[in-house]
């Protein structure tokens, strides 16, 4: 397994409508591409968002961190949405869980 955190910071008066329409399709899109296995997004109270994704290997997530329609996206991110954002990649993360199974 693959796992990329996007975490990012919003411009202020950034096209909320635009955003949301983009950050819709990359959703769908993500779903069809190859290796794809879930992703989940969280804000934090002071406005930060997290976006965790599962790839089934590297090569899948970096096919999808250069697809033509994410890449296009991707530097709307830069040029429109975002004053900040950080990208962290890990191949076989180690994983632990626990699970109550308690009544």
């Amino acid at each position: 397994m693959h796992m990329t955190v996007f975490r990012s910071r919003k411009r202020p008066g950034l096209n909320v409508e635009a955003y949301q329409s983009d950050a819709a399709r990359m959703v769908e899109l993500a779903r069809a591409q190859p290796g794809f296995l879930s992703y989940k997004t969280f804000m934090a109270e002071d406005g930060e968002t997290v976006t965790i994704s599962e790839w089934a290997n590297e090569a899948d997530a970096k096919a999808w961190g250069s697809h033509f329609e994410h890449r296009a996206v991707q530097n709307r991110g830069r040029s429109e949405y975002y004053n900040t954002f950080t990208v962290y990649s890990c191949d076989r993360p180690g994983v632990r869980g626990f699970t109550f199974e308690g009544s």
